[in-house]
């Protein structure tokens, strides 16, 4: 069971796709994709531009996870939208699918990046929220699994998609690569010091 799931990893790991600017990086260019995604958190760094993640169910609890480790370890400023009274009032006054995009609308700034983490790629509330940090000219990068032509798949500047319809799959190599981008930022920061 064990070295069946874990081969299942590996074998959905090496077909994952980064997508930008309608262009699909191959897996042996996948290295160039990811150098692209770490310096595109960086140049958010940088600028001193904010950083949100958001996600439902357990891409939320990545969100939150990644919210703390890219302030702590990568030196960003990351903002959080899971306070529980800021989601009750939002979903309760303007619905769920809006708990994300309205407080994007009020906090969100040009050259924010904005994280969306979807394991179906097609949760409303992420899809608005891509829609308000387009509109606010917000960087994008999205993740997401199951269906190849999910919705969010290509809403982001760059896309990130695990090309499987298992939630404990996509979620961990969603999780896995964040990890990875923020341990690359913190040693890059340890090596200037």
């Amino acid at each position: 069971m064990y070295k069946q799931y874990m081969d299942m990893l590996f074998k959905t790991l090496n077909k994952i796709e980064i997508h930008s600017n309608n262009q699909c990086f191959l897996q042996e260019e996948i290295e160039e994709a990811f150098s692209a995604l770490v310096k595109y958190f960086i140049s958010t760094k940088l600028t001193q531009k904010k950083v949100f993640f958001i996600g439902n169910g357990g891409s939320a609890a990545i969100s939150s996870h990644m919210i703390a480790d890219f302030m702590k370890n990568g030196g960003m400023k990351t903002c959080s939208l899971y306070d529980n009274a800021m989601i009750t009032c939002m979903g309760n006054d303007y619905g769920y699918e809006q708990v994300f995009s309205k407080p994007l609308e009020i906090l969100g700034n040009q050259g924010d990046l904005l994280v969306a983490i979807s394991s179906s790629g097609n949760s409303k509330n992420i899809v608005n929220a891509l829609e308000i940090a387009k509109q606010k000219k917000m960087k994008t990068i999205t993740f997401t699994g199951f269906k190849n032509n999910n919705q969010v798949k290509k809403m982001g500047d760059y896309n990130v998609y695990v090309p499987a319809c298992h939630f404990g799959i996509v979620e961990s190599i969603h999780n896995l690569l964040l990890q990875q981008i923020v341990d690359v930022i913190l040693e890059q920061d340890r090596m200037k010091k």
